[in-house]
């Protein structure tokens, strides 16, 4: 397993599919919208080195001091949250490398939501990097409602209203 993850590392990962996925929950005793966002780390890269910031090393020991901000950056130019018909800026509260080393977890918060009637996302994450990219979208809202979308080029936004 330890010579697996050299070799991935040492001679780099490449995968023949662009996915991220993302889990958005309403927290009503928190009163809180709360999101957990996963990605590839090779292409979130590819994604800032295009935007000109380059040689990040994100999640490891090495990662360049600004990269964090730059990240941040992306998340707010390419995910987008609308609580009850309002655009609403959320808290980003960190990241962390999958298990695997491969992607990295993102998580983010809205709150001081004491009601939701509804929810609308705008998730276009990669795909001004890859023509492929697709983006998978979970929302989990009061009483169970929700959606689930897989989002891709052209087609990155939709809403749930809650009854």
């Amino acid at each position: 397993m330890r010579y697996l993850l050299f070799s991935l590392l040492l001679f780099g990962f490449k995968h023949d599919y662009h996915l991220s996925k993302c889990l958005i929950e309403y927290n009503s005793s928190d009163q809180a919208v709360q999101v957990s966002l996963q990605v590839f780390i090779d292409d979130l890269e590819e994604a800032l080195r295009r935007e000109g910031h380059d040689k990040l090393s994100l999640c490891t020991p090495k990662e360049a001091p600004d990269a964090e901000g730059y990240f941040k950056e992306y998340l707010n130019k390419h995910f987008i949250l609308t609580v009850n018909g309002e655009q609403r800026a959320y808290n980003y509260l960190g990241k962390e490398v999958s298990e695997d080393l491969l992607s990295l977890w993102c998580y983010l918060e809205i709150e001081g939501i004491d009601q939701i009637q509804d929810l609308g996302v705008t998730n276009d994450i990669l795909m001004e990097t890859f023509d492929d990219q697709q983006n998978i979208v979970q929302i989990k809202g009061p009483r169970n409602q929700g959606g689930m979308w897989l989002f891709k080029k052209g087609e990155s936004s939709d809403e749930v209203k809650f009854k």
